[in-house]
């Protein structure tokens, strides 16, 4: 199905490619049930990028000309059926469009935070690294020392009785105790009963949302911060109330002001080696945060996704607060095989129950022979030592990649620290994130990390993704490019 595109038009290829399909759709010549080709036959088939196919397929649907099938693809809709309501950050209704769009790109060609996590699924045909990634490169990953662990635990008679039922609720008692050990070095004590293991950080992120809140109760959240955290929220229903985020903590009068007139239930924090500016929090503010939380009553969840990277004694609310009015949420997809999707929480004892009960009408239990595995490589050292590796070599990539970003015109917003930078590019990143896809390059623009989706001309940056100088030639062409059109 390749259709007529131009480099040469004032259309970027994502813009093109989605023109073109929307009128075969239009003129029925692709008719209701027809499976569009998939990501990358079509990026094959037309020339561009997977992420431009990404992109132009994520407008068809907010025009709600396709329908994605989970596991099946794309198919075109039956236009004589009622409009698909869009998922949080899809394009808004026409009659909003022409005040909600950055001046320069189309309704629904915005990058939202379900297509940045679908371009993580897709492989990467050209060989060039993503900027706006949110994980490691595959090849910082080493799998080997697991992967002997998981043929351990996996032997004889052990692996039979893990297979033929169901595993322990709360995870394996193993994992647990490791964890609570793990806890115990960052100054976090927790029981093995007060902690449960979870699919990944975002499901014990979910856990906790599901078992203390109800649709409309309000959550506060940072900002600049996580977009999925945003998108999740919003798609449960919950009213999000941003914090702007500095270098040393919240802005704690925002929080006041929240606490005195909307009684939030929770407060989302990214307070080590935050995502993306790489604030940590300090002891004064996290002393403070928790103040606020005892008087007027409501939670901190406490999101160390990046524990691993970190210092070793960051401040954190959970050790000041002893896991009486916070959660502590981790997991292991950034410094470990992503697709184990192994995290855990800690929590105070009288919710164990609630989180317990949300957990098992959800996902039953966890995969028992991977959280064995995992607690064996915990026990021996090897997951302390593969980190140890890792903070090494990010901090190499971090040198070079600022250097890089400062060379191509970039200004560091916050000081680079852990996985990601945030910088700011003196362009409107939306539309140069339109841009760039066609070049092969999915970034991750600021409007992103805002819960009003603000324009922005800030974007996050991978500091292990920005080490090569292709990209950054390519983007102060395209950069220089949009000066000379206004910004457009």
């Amino acid at each position: 199905m390749p259709v007529s595109l131009s480099r040469q038009s004032s259309q970027t290829l994502t813009q093109q490619l989605a023109e073109r399909l929307a009128e075969r759709i239009r003129m029925h010549l692709l008719p209701a049930g027809t499976r569009l080709p998939s990501v990358r036959e079509s990026a094959r088939q037309q020339g561009v990028s997977p992420y431009t196919v990404v992109a132009a397929y994520d407008l068809l649907q907010a025009q709600g000309l396709v329908e994605a099938r989970p596991q099946r693809g794309f198919f075109v809709r039956d236009l004589a059926q009622k409009p698909l309501a869009g998922p949080a950050g899809a394009a808004p209704a026409a009659a909003d469009r022409k005040t909600a769009m950055p001046m320069g790109v189309p309704p629904g060609t915005r990058i939202n935070a379900s297509m940045l996590i679908r371009g993580m699924f897709v492989e990467r045909v050209d060989g060039k690294p993503q900027p706006g990634a949110g994980v490691l490169p595959a090849e910082w990953l080493d799998a080997g020392f697991l992967a002997a662990a998981m043929r351990k635990v996996s032997s004889g008679q052990a692996l039979r009785g893990s297979l033929v039922r169901y595993g322990e609720p709360m995870g394996d008692s193993s994992l647990r105790e490791a964890l609570a050990r793990r806890l115990l070095n960052l100054g976090i004590a927790a029981s093995p009963a007060q902690i449960m293991t979870t699919m990944g950080a975002t499901q014990a992120l979910d856990i906790v949302s599901r078992a203390l809140l109800q649709p409309g109760d309000p959550v506060m959240v940072e900002e600049p911060g996580w977009a999925v955290e945003y998108a999740r929220l919003a798609a449960m229903g919950m009213r999000v109330l941003p914090v702007p985020r500095g270098p040393e903590g919240p802005d704690l009068a925002v929080m006041q002001r929240y606490c005195e007139t909307l009684a939030p239930k929770l407060y989302v924090s990214v307070s080590v080696l935050h995502n993306p500016t790489g604030y940590s929090l300090s002891a004064a503010s996290a002393h403070e945060v928790l103040q606020l939380a005892q008087r007027h009553g409501f939670y901190v969840v406490e999101d160390d996704t990046y524990s691993h990277i970190a210092p070793e004694h960051a401040p954190r609310v959970t050790v000041l607060d002893r896991l009486q009015h916070s959660i502590y949420v981790g997991g292991f997809a950034k410094v470990l095989v992503p697709n184990w999707r192994i995290g855990y929480l800690a929590a105070p004892p009288g919710l164990m129950e609630r989180l317990l009960d949300t957990k098992l009408l959800s996902t039953l239990s966890s995969p028992t022979p991977m959280e064995q595995a995992l607690a064996l490589c915990m026990e021996q050292g090897q997951l302390r030592r593969h980190a140890e590796r890792l903070r090494r070599r990010l901090a190499q990539a971090r040198t070079r990649s600022v250097a890089l970003a400062q060379q191509a015109g970039c200004r560091f917003v916050a000081e680079p620290a852990g996985l990601f930078g945030w910088v700011d590019t003196g362009v409107d990143t939306e539309a140069l994130a339109q841009r760039l896809l066609d070049e092969g390059y999915l970034i991750a623009p600021g409007a992103m990390f805002h819960a009003s989706r603000s324009p922005s001309t800030c974007m996050r940056i991978n500091f292990a993704t920005t080490q090569e100088a292709g990209f950054w030639r390519v983007f102060a062409r395209v950069v220089a490019d949009m000066g000379a059109a206004g910004g457009k």
